[in-house]
């Protein structure tokens, strides 16, 4: 089963910074098994929907945020490394959540809609004082 595997999450004061990066485990880590057309960053905070973050495009590398994040976030991959990450600045304390990183096997028709990824992470916690 394929599994996505999110990293560097963590305490932050208001005003800093996180970088979170996320990479395929399991069988489909190693060789050139792993297809994906787009990659994405959902969170989501206790008593709320899971909500989209941003997303980029496999191969051309196009990139979309959430109203809430533009301008702070930043979404990049590693083709070579099968891996996604997410720079987060001026972090406030809305922005704490558990972020999950997706993965879809087809171009996803909507990419803010947590339904068109097939591939998700079991989330890292990010928690941003005041």
């Amino acid at each position: 089963q394929v599994q996505l595997v999110e990293s560097g999450g963590g305490l932050v004061q208001a005003g800093g910074s996180l970088a979170l990066s996320c990479a395929p485990s399991g069988r489909l880590a190693s060789g050139r098994t792993f297809r994906t057309y787009a990659m994405a960053w959902f969170r989501q905070a206790p008593g709320k929907e899971r909500e989209f973050v941003a997303a980029i495009t496999w191969n051309v590398g196009s990139t979309y945020y959430a109203d809430s994040v533009k301008g702070r976030g930043t979404i990049s991959r590693n083709n070579a490394k099968n891996t996604v990450y997410l720079q987060m600045n001026s972090l406030k304390p809305e922005d704490t959540a558990v972020y999950y990183c997706a993965s879809s096997m087809e171009l996803p028709r909507n990419l803010i809609d947590p339904t068109q990824y097939t591939y998700w992470g079991q989330g890292t916690q990010v928690t941003v004082s005041s």
